[in-house]
């Protein structure tokens, strides 16, 4: 066991549709305390299929647990939500890396300069995890370096600051799960 993890939190990670969310919500299921949902995906009414995704989610969450939408600041949200105990899902990291890397994002511009600004975010967000400690955290995240070599700047650029991403959480992340076509495998 590495000495920098943090034991309340767990990282699932897999491809798209593996059954990664359904598992975080199955932990999240089994809690005793308040259950905070921290849903990263920004609703765009005019993405039909965007918010199918989201009202599909939203139908298999109990209706006690407290649904917060963010999009930005993760390690903000993270610091203000009330005193546990309680247990808190964070889905998903990879929208939350493409948030960070879209704000702004210019056509034409180098995406790779938001390296910085990303890894920085996510660290504030793992601090803000380690500090609380009265809460269980899980975060879902896509593997998305295991496709085809993306064929534009931008989608390199996420494929690559995704992963930085997922490594830094796998590193701290006491439990780690990888899931494949539904099936769940411990990595740590």
């Amino acid at each position: 066991m590495h000495d920098n993890t943090t034991r309340h939190l767990t990282l699932i990670t897999g491809a798209a549709r593996s059954g990664k969310s359904e598992l975080a919500e199955t932990l999240a299921a089994g809690s005793d305390g308040q259950v905070y949902y921290l849903a990263t995906m920004q609703r765009w009414e005019e993405d039909r299929e965007g918010v199918s995704r989201i009202e599909r989610h939203r139908q298999r969450r109990p209706g006690s647990w407290v649904t917060v939408e963010v999009g930005r600041e993760l390690d903000v949200c993270v610091r203000g939500l009330p005193a546990g105990p309680g247990f808190v899902l964070i889905d998903c990291l990879s929208v939350y890396v493409s948030n960070l890397l879209l704000d702004g994002f210019q056509e034409g511009d180098d995406p790779y300069t938001r390296a910085d600004l990303i890894s920085q975010a996510i660290e504030r967000l793992l601090a803000a995890i380690d500090e609380r400690r009265d809460l269980e955290f899980v975060a879902v995240t896509n593997e998305v370096g295991w496709g085809v070599v993306p064929s534009t700047p931008l989608g390199r650029a996420y494929r690559d600051l995704l992963g930085l991403a997922n490594q830094a959480f796998a590193h701290r992340a006491h439990t780690v799960w990888l899931m494949c076509s539904g099936l769940k495998l411990r990595l740590r």
